[in-house]
């Protein structure tokens, strides 16, 4: 299995091509499957307060054994702790809860542009950095918009916005924006719901093409995309998989008809959904 490339970053530091997704494990649930997938060679683990799960996160890294350097942690500041000092407050909180000195990446998880605090806690986040308690921050479910307005106001973008992406929501719009400025997507839900992706026909017949699973050349997609998925599993096998993405390539027709679907958003419209 080919060791997963890294993404340079806009702060000079690095990603992995590939992480590993946590929701919706509870902490017993994330802990086993930290551990194992950082034991199958995954060095980015990606969680949230939201998700319940910083606990059994960060056991899991402990128990792992490898060395905290070589694992990117991320974690995100709900909306309810949007604002400056609130946000301050909301990460010692996930810091404790990891049992990290410092967070590898930070997240903003919603913009919530009805509450209208994502620059202040984007602030407070840049001095979060400044201190050395955050190595990299980024945001999660932003539009252009508000990606120009981060940078308009406080002369910072985010190193990763992390978005619904997969083959029927390609993103295409967004990820050339993305392009043009040097951040990093990063996919949430690079699977979509299952069925719909890993059953279609074309994925299926490009999958016996490679002598791979369906799921791989979704994710492989992705990855050639430049996009860094991040799937969800607490089955080794299937962690196995998700990370073996790298010793096959897919063709721009294979590229093409994988992403020519309908298109469908699953989750909500960053311009009005509100998660606290």
């Amino acid at each position: 299995m080919s060791a997963a490339p890294q993404l340079p970053l806009l702060d000079h530091r690095t990603l992995p091509a590939v992480g590993l997704g946590t929701y919706p494990l509870d902490d017993e649930e994330a802990e086993k499957a930290v551990a194992g997938a950082l034991g199958l060679g995954y060095r980015l683990v990606d969680s949230a307060k939201n998700y319940g799960n910083e606990r059994g996160t960060g056991r899991g890294i402990a128990r792992s054994g490898v060395p905290r350097e070589e694992i990117t942690v991320t974690t995100k500041v709900p909306g309810r702790h949007h604002g400056y000092e609130e946000t301050l407050a909301s990460f010692e909180e996930s810091r404790a809860a990891l049992g990290v000195e410092y967070v590898d990446l930070y997240l903003i998880h919603w913009p919530l542009p009805r509450v209208d605090k994502y620059v202040d806690t984007w602030k407070a986040m840049i001095k979060l950095r400044e201190d050395g308690l955050i190595r990299s921050i980024g945001v999660s479910n932003f539009t252009p918009a508000q990606l120009d307005r981060l940078e308009r106001e406080t002369g910072v973008l985010p190193v990763v916005n992390q978005i619904e992406l997969h083959p029927l929501l390609p993103q295409d719009e967004l990820r050339e924006v993305h392009a043009a400025k040097g951040i990093v997507t990063e996919a949430w839900s690079p699977l979509a719901r299952g069925r719909e992706v890993l059953e279609a026909t074309e994925t299926v017949a490009i999958a016996r093409e490679h002598g791979v699973t369906p799921g791989q050349v979704v994710l492989r997609w992705h990855t050639q995309l430049g996009v860094v998925p991040i799937p969800k599993s607490a089955d080794p096998g299937r962690q196995r998989e998700n990370l073996d993405l790298f010793g096959f390539e897919l063709t721009t027709d294979q590229m093409d008809r994988i992403g020519s679907g309908d298109r469908h958003r699953f989750g909500g419209d960053p311009d009005d959904h509100e998660e606290f």
